[in-house]
């Protein structure tokens, strides 16, 4: 036989082969669909893999909702949500949950909410059962949330949301740390509009029916069921605390203004005595000037010899009786 002839056979076994191998594996989805009367054609299999889908996870989930009773998703709404990125085997278990739940969830809002980055699934779950959420949360660092009453005394107070999944407003809705914010503003807000700490520690529930009554879910992806104060501590006086730092800082001002006069009147008595010294190098220079007029007054023959000595008696006797009194 011609070695060309031979090749050609061997190579038309291969791909027939291989043919085989490929056909037997998408006939193997296709029987899968057929005994499950998922209604897939052998064709459509067969395409998907041109159009870079992964077959079987279409198929699987296609079968999925069949045996589930969910018969209004076909494969091309797998296949589009397949390649636009979603997870399309977790959109498909939520639908499951959701019709075993009997809560009404549709294709289009399923993927929305998938592609918008949202766990479809744990929505529903949440939806069945509620959750619960710690407020404060513990892991942003703080434990509990405190607000000041009336009367000045500090309340330290840690709550527990339930909430449960709104599926309407899942997309878009705002997340689980503006419940927190919202239900900690209002604990705050109810505590400090209370006359006396004692009130509150009296009926704590108050304060979680005035929060629950504020409508906090308004715009979130979940609805609020109940708001319960799981604990609640007294802090420290913060009134007393205030008014302490307040008299701290009048007695700092208080001294302040008093330092500020003690510094004017070292300041005037500065002046004072500067204005003494003046005063005496004033007299010493109008002293000074004596001797130059009693010249004058002998040369122009207004004061005799004998005028002159008797004013030296005068001044020697004022010196003296000075200094006898200076001694007594």
């Amino acid at each position: 036989m011609d070695p060309l002839v031979i090749i050609i056979i061997v190579v038309a076994a291969v791909v027939l082969l291989g043919v085989f191998i490929v056909m037997f594996n998408y006939f193997q989805l296709w029987f899968q669909a057929f005994l499950s009367r998922a209604n897939v054609k052998l064709m459509a299999i067969i395409a998907m893999r041109f159009r870079k889908v992964n077959p079987s996870i279409i198929v699987i989930n296609k079968i999925r909702l069949v045996k589930a009773g969910i018969e209004t998703v076909g494969t091309d709404e797998l296949e589009n949500h397949y390649l636009a990125g979603g997870n399309v085997g977790n959109v498909v278990s939520a639908l499951i949950a959701a019709a075993n739940a009997d809560i009404e969830l549709q294709w289009g809002i399923a993927t929305a909410i998938d592609l918008a980055g949202r766990n479809i699934l744990e929505a529903v779950n949440t939806s069945v059962n509620p959750k619960v959420i710690d407020c404060p949360d513990p892991g942003l660092g703080r434990g509990t949330i405190d607000a000041v009453a009336k009367d000045g005394i500090q309340l330290k107070a840690r709550a527990r949301v339930t909430v449960r999944t709104n599926l309407s407003r899942l997309v878009g809705g705002a997340t689980e740390e503006t419940i927190v914010a919202r239900v900690g503003e209002g604990i705050v807000s109810s505590i400090g509009s209370a006359d006396s700490h004692k009130s509150v520690l009296e009926n704590p529930d108050a304060i979680s029916k005035a929060v629950l009554s504020r409508g906090l879910d308004s715009g979130t992806a979940y609805e609020i069921l109940s708001i319960d104060i799981a604990d609640i501590d007294v802090g420290t006086n913060i009134g007393a605390k205030l008014m302490e730092d307040q008299a701290q800082a009048d007695m700092k001002v208080a001294q302040a203004r008093a330092e500020e006069r003690r510094a004017m009147a070292v300041a005037q008595e500065q002046e004072f005595k500067a204005e003494v010294q003046k005063n005496r190098a004033l007299v010493v220079l109008a002293e000074a000037d004596v001797p130059k007029a009693i010249s004058d007054s002998f040369r122009s023959g207004n004061l005799g010899i004998m005028d002159h000595y008797r004013m030296k008696n005068i001044n020697a006797d004022t010196s003296m009786r000075k200094s006898i009194a200076d001694d007594k």
